[in-house]
């Protein structure tokens, strides 16, 4: 898909991996919808790149209706969705004082999970009934995964569950709407740059750092959006789950 003109969506742009995201899409000349819970966030960046914020919890569905019909309105049809939204509050399933609060593991799956689905069920409906591009595609939808995935450390029990659960949907996903021209992807990134690790000391940084063998240092959002860019160029990418984590796998602890 050629990404000179398209209407995009990023949830989550307010920040991290979302907002390098949405930079990177207007660059490559994107009309780029940014939505985020934080609407002060999701006005800044849009500003930023000439685009619109919209203020929106994924897991709302009237919520996220209202924003992708924004978006299209401002910017024509949607083509391309990446979802980037998401949590990582930690918890052990049995602590100290008992056992995980149900509704701390809701939470995360809501956010992660079911926040991922309602955008993309969305997104869907609406690529489906576009006029298709000269390629055939009528669309491109890119969820966040993580590598927690296939590596689920102790205290990440709510968070690899949500993230398993978005690698689980890719494929299926990608069979259905397959009809309609439409893709459907999923990145499972390793440690990152975003803010909330570069919140952490630095000693604990390097530390993340020195446990990826090769490149040793955290991730650039910048290549997570590459990393997305490149996806939606290149049809025959269909139903797959990247890891993008310089070959580290997560210890138990």
């Amino acid at each position: 898909m050629d990404i000179e003109g398209i209407g995009a969506v990023v949830t989550g742009g307010g920040s991290g991996l979302g907002a390098a995201m949405a930079r990177a899409l207007a660059a490559a000349g994107a009309r780029v919808a940014v939505i985020d819970r934080d609407d002060g966030a999701a006005q800044a960046v849009a500003k930023g790149i000439g685009g619109i914020g919209c203020a929106a919890d994924v897991a709302d569905p009237d919520a996220v209706a209202a924003a992708l019909d924004a978006a299209a309105a401002a910017h024509g049809p949607l083509r391309l969705l990446v979802n980037c939204a998401g949590i990582a509050d930690a918890g052990r399933i049995v602590g100290r004082d008992g056992p995980l609060p149900l509704d701390a593991f809701e939470r995360v799956v809501r956010v992660n999970l079911i926040g991922s689905f309602n955008t993309l069920r969305l997104a869907a409906v609406r690529m489906a009934a576009a006029e298709p591009l000269d390629t055939g595609e009528r669309g491109v939808i890119v969820n966040t995964a993580s590598i927690a995935a296939f590596e689920g450390q102790i205290g990440q029990a709510a968070y690899a569950a949500s993230k398993g659960g978005i690698v689980a949907l890719t494929l299926p996903a990608a069979r259905e709407f397959a009809r309609h021209g439409i893709r459907v992807n999923a990145i499972a990134p390793g440690i990152f740059a975003t803010p909330m690790v570069t919140a952490m000391s630095q000693e604990l940084q390097d530390s993340l750092a020195a446990g990826i063998p090769f490149p040793a240092r955290l991730g650039d959002p910048a290549e997570f959006a590459e990393t997305v860019l490149w996806i939606a160029r290149t049809p025959f990418v269909n139903g797959e789950t990247i890891r993008l984590d310089g070959a580290a796998r997560l210890a138990p602890k």
